[in-house]
């Protein structure tokens, strides 16, 4: 059973330009590789300063930020954000 209903947790940007889902949320959401995803990731801390985009979680359940949303964040709270703390929602595709 893929995941139906939206779900939000704090992770932190990798190396890789990646943000790891827990294991508890995949465990309990039953969350399948092949489902696509609408992502919205925010800075954490940053008001106003968001982004969105439509990904598929690997099989060692990371998402992949494409570079051109990563850019515009930093753009936007003017770091670099490897290693910052994030704000993540993930919703199904509807």
């Amino acid at each position: 059973m893929p995941l139906t209903r939206s779900v939000s947790f704090k992770a932190v940007l990798q190396k890789g330009n990646r943000i790891q889902i827990p294991r508890l949320i995949r465990w309990q959401y039953k969350m399948e590789s092949d489902q696509v995803l609408k992502v919205e990731v925010k800075p954490e801390g940053a008001i106003g300063v968001r982004e969105e985009f439509f990904a598929r979680m690997n099989k060692d359940g990371r998402i992949t930020i494409p570079k051109l949303i990563l850019e515009l964040l930093e753009d936007a709270v003017e770091t670099s954000l490897v290693g910052y703390a994030l704000e993540v929602s993930l919703e199904p595709c509807s």
